[in-house]
């Protein structure tokens, strides 16, 4: 055998060899080219939210009334917010073209006028319907948009007070033109940054005052805008390749931001009750209905590790009864003393939080609405710096606390007589520290106080403390707990006895004149107790007493100067509707003798005020059933019995009934 033989035959064993272990392997699918990730596509139709911040001017010889001072410079628009709708369409060339409708709503004023102009122009809402045009890289889409703008303007002609005297509107209709950049976070939600002029044209208005006849309010408007939009149909064209859901992730799951939102809408009112007077503040006897509307967004940054920044941009609409008067346990939770007949928007919250543990066992804190999901110490120290609601973190209560949610009445879900500081929607500027332990706290706080009663400017001239202890148990492996706080704020307020005296010497003293004119800074103190018992897992009693000193003007909150509120809060386990809830509940409302005085001279509260007074405590009972319709809705049906309305034998009772929608995201 020759060697190129042996070669031979030792190659064909080889071969015979693998070709036998290639046999028992499976086979081979067949070899493609590697396929890139498969573009997002933009096709849909989409709706969604939007903020920002906006300035221009109205023209010459308009007097603007600037908005929103606080957190930016104040401007004709300030912060602004509102809705969109719209349709792309993604070409085979990666070309978008799309149209869109959006409103905007603009921030009602934050900051005292320094003079009493003779009239104030503002802007009720601006619309838009464009056209968009952008090209697609991937997820990411720069494009350009333009179309008509429509606007509504006011002018309101004022007294040398700064009173209203004759409002009047005036439709405008212009253009708009623009660019943007959109990026897809997952197969429906994305976000958007926008910039947008807006010429809504001129308008001319003839307010009857001499040399101010005619005023002629042309705006123009440049604004900026953060926008989330949720697209409804992701499904490629028939002519398009389809790609499987998980070729577009979804956004990854992150322990350092969240983003949550919340939509309100009440409907209430009530029929007609014995009225035999009325005043300024009083609720009318005729009856009436009302509706609120709030949309609020949740947004949380976790900066490092236990610092954490919030921000919560809010739309709130409508009115409560008779304009948030006439009862001292107002009805609504979520009407606010400065409504407004079309949405405005608000920075409600904006704050930080760094929390410093202190070691030991620790808790696990769940994702939600100012809250970032992980583990915290339970021994910890906690600071908190911005603008708040004080109930946010103080007179908590399980059962009773958020009208959103359980009892609507002012008088149920808040230490009623605590006057606490905040502006027209309940929110203010400060900072709080908070000792926590796994069976106590203890929290602190420093507050701004509104300039003037019922004023919606916060000023750092003068503040409120707060001081609150917590204690916790278990009493039969049920949870229970009891807060104990204690107030003190110092504002420009009058004082009750010396405008009665004023009034009982010199009958004719308007009491109202005196008192806007005789507020100095005075104080006002007292303290709250509230205590909660859950009884098993569905069933929890609750309780609360508060009081304050009664000497002086209310500052912030409601006419109350003494409270006790109870009530019972059941889950619907027992009928098989275990995320429904019902709640009972009562409160007495009472005031000092200073301030029935007061009131009974002819004297206006905050929100009560009929012009004489058949003092009795005003006594409130609510029920409310919350039906779960799925994991992000509920509807509630509420009843309020009040007698004695604003403390007043003379008229009532007033029987309130509410329908709530509330759904969060």
């Amino acid at each position: 055998m020759t060697r190129i033989h042996t070669i031979v035959i030792i190659a064909s064993v080889a071969l015979v060899t693998f070709d036998a272990q290639a046999a028992d392997q499976p086979a081979p699918l067949p070899v493609k080219a590697q396929a890139s990730a498969p573009a997002y596509r933009w096709t849909g139709l989409y709706f969604g939210g939007h903020f920002g911040y906006g300035g221009g001017g109205f023209g010459p010889g308009t007097n603007p009334a600037h908005n929103e001072a606080v957190v930016f410079p104040s401007s004709v628009t300030g912060l602004i917010g509102g809705y969109q709708v719209g349709y792309n369409w993604q070409l085979p060339n990666n070309v978008v073209l799309g149209v869109e409708g959006d409103i905007t709503f603009l921030s009602p004023l934050d900051v005292n006028a320094t003079a009493t102009a003779p009239f104030n122009t503002t802007l009720n809402y601006v619309a838009t319907a464009r056209g968009r045009a952008g090209y697609a890289f991937g997820n990411f889409v720069p494009y350009v948009t333009g179309g008509l703008a429509v606007g509504q303007s006011k002018v309101e002609a004022l007294d040398g007070d700064g009173a209203v005297l004759s409002p009047k509107q005036h439709t405008h209709v212009g253009w708009t033109a623009g660019v943007g950049v959109e990026v897809a976070l997952d197969r429906h939600w994305s976000a958007k940054l926008e910039y947008n002029y807006i010429d809504l044209g001129a308008q001319t208005y003839s307010l009857d005052q001499g040399p101010l006849n005619v005023i002629a309010v042309d705006p123009k408007l440049h604004i900026a805008k953060l926008g989330l939009n949720y697209k409804i149909d992701n499904t490629a064209s028939r002519s398009e390749p389809t790609f499987p859901a998980m070729t577009v992730p979804d956004a990854p799951k992150s322990e350092n931001w969240n983003v949550h939102a919340q939509t309100t809408f009440i409907l209430q009112g009530y029929p007609g009750f014995r009225s035999p007077y009325q005043g300024a503040n009083s609720l009318p006897g005729g009856g009436q209905t009302r509706e609120t509307w709030t949309n609020t967004a949740f947004l949380g940054w976790r900066l490092w590790d236990g610092g954490e920044l919030y921000f919560n941009p809010e739309l709130a609409q409508g009115f409560g009864l008779n304009s948030t008067l006439g009862l001292a346990g107002f009805s609504n939770g979520e009407a606010q003393k400065g409504g407004a007949a079309y949405p405005r928007l608000r920075a409600q919250r904006y704050f930080f939080r760094q929390t410093f543990g202190l070691g030991g066992e620790q808790e696990k804190v769940e994702d939600g609405p100012n809250q970032l999901a992980g583990q915290r110490d339970i021994d910890r120290v906690t600071l908190t710096v911005g603008r708040i609601a004080i109930g946010d973190i103080f007179d908590a209560n399980t059962y009773a606390h958020d009208p959103r949610a359980d009892f609507q009445n002012w008088a149920m879900w808040s230490s009623v007589a605590y006057d606490f500081p905040a502006d027209l929607p309940g929110f203010t500027r400060g900072v709080v520290v908070e000792l926590n332990r796994k069976m106590w706290a203890l929290r602190g706080g420093w507050f701004q106080v509104p300039e003037a009663p019922n004023s919606d400017a916060l000023t750092f001239k003068t503040g409120g403390g707060l001081v609150e202890y917590e204690q916790r148990w278990e009493l039969w492996t049920q949870p229970g707990r009891l807060r104990v706080g204690t107030f003190w704020n110092r504002g420009n307020t009058a004082s009750y006895r010396q405008a009665v005296t004023a009034v009982t010497i010199d009958p004719t003293v308007d009491i109202n004149a005196f008192v806007a004119a005789n507020r100095q800074q005075r104080n006002k103190y007292g303290f709250y107790l509230n205590g909660e018992q859950a009884v098993s897992k569905d069933l929890g009693v609750f309780g609360r007493f508060s009081w304050n000193d009664g000497q002086n003007e209310i500052l912030s909150f409601t006419d109350v100067d003494r409270s006790v509120s109870g009530g019972v809060s059941l889950k619907g386990s027992a009928w098989k509707r275990p995320d429904d809830t019902i709640g009972l509940g009562g409160a007495v409302n009472g005031l000092s003798e200073a301030h029935r005085n007061f009131l009974a001279a002819g004297g206006l509260g905050l929100l009560i005020g009929d012009g004489a007074l058949n003092y009795r405590e005003e006594k409130i009972i609510e029920a409310y059933y919350a039906y779960k319709v799925d994991k992000t809705s509920t509807l509630t049906a509420d009843y309020q019995f009040i007698d004695n309305p604003a403390y007043n034998a003379d008229r009532g009772p007033a029987h309130v009934f509410t329908g709530r929608f509330h759904a969060e995201f």
